[in-house]
């Protein structure tokens, strides 16, 4: 049976318009500066807009470039680092947490998060929603859900917002915390994500799922979604290496 030899395989020309596209980007345009319009960008390199928007499409997944609602396609800032995990486990809402608390409500979760927790599918958990912002710009939403059987009974908490939010972290904290693991997945934004975020719906995002263990089990789960076009996540104390492939900045 043959085999493919993939030095032989043409380059799409979607993929050579995006390293041309990329090179112009870092010798003709600045941070924030609006590209021309789709008809005017495929008749200077002579290529179909459907081509064009491929290549677009391909630069703004790799964070070069910004889709603005009413404003165009920009060039992208560097992105941010943002540390998801350190080597010091600690739940969420402990001092140093970057996160900021939204709301708060007893809510029946997803049923892959309700199989996760180990908890009945018909349960309501309280479910907290929060949100991370950096250098001004919304960087991050999450979803943390949390079983009743993780904090005492809060009846005397308001049944919704930000200060139940903080009142049921507290009472999490209050267990021993055994460990914590995180996965890391692409994915696409949802509406209510992309309105959080400032984003269009589908764009690029990071979801990093957190498991936090206490008595032996899953005491809560945290779902976060991060914009994909802005962040390099960081996992440990030090923030991990950083190599950036511009020409006009070194690695470090």
């Amino acid at each position: 049976m043959g085999t493919t030899q993939l030095e032989t395989v043409p380059e799409p020309k979607y993929w050579h318009l995006r390293t041309v596209l990329s090179e112009a980007l870092d010798s003709e345009f600045s941070v924030g500066e609006i590209l021309p319009n789709e008809r005017d960008l495929a008749a200077r390199f002579g290529v179909a807009r459907a081509t064009l928007r491929q290549a677009l499409e391909q630069l703004e997944l790799e964070g070069r470039l910004q889709r603005r609602r009413g404003v165009g396609t920009t060039v992208a800032p560097p992105r941010v680092g943002v540390a998801v995990g350190t080597e010091q486990h600690a739940w969420p809402g402990t001092a140093g947490d970057a996160w900021q608390p939204v709301d708060s409500t007893l809510a029946v979760p997803p049923a892959a998060v309700a199989d996760a927790l180990e908890s009945g599918r018909d349960e309501a958990v309280h479910t907290v929603r929060r949100s991370r912002m950096t250098h001004g710009q919304p960087v991050a939403a999450e979803l943390l859900y949390i079983p009743r059987t993780s904090v005492p009974d809060l009846s005397a908490i308001a049944p919704s917002g930000p200060a139940r939010a903080r009142a049921v972290l507290r009472e999490l904290q209050r267990q021993e915390l055994e460990g914590q693991d995180n996965a890391v997945e692409l994915g696409s934004a949802r509406a209510d994500d992309a309105k959080e975020l400032d984003r269009l719906p589908g764009a690029p995002v990071l979801v990093v799922t957190t498991r936090f263990l206490a008595g032996g089990r899953t005491a809560a789960l945290s779902v976060a979604t991060y914009r994909a076009d802005t962040c390099r996540l960081t996992f440990g104390a030090s923030g991990g290496v950083e190599i950036h492939h511009r020409p006009e900045r070194q690695a470090s």
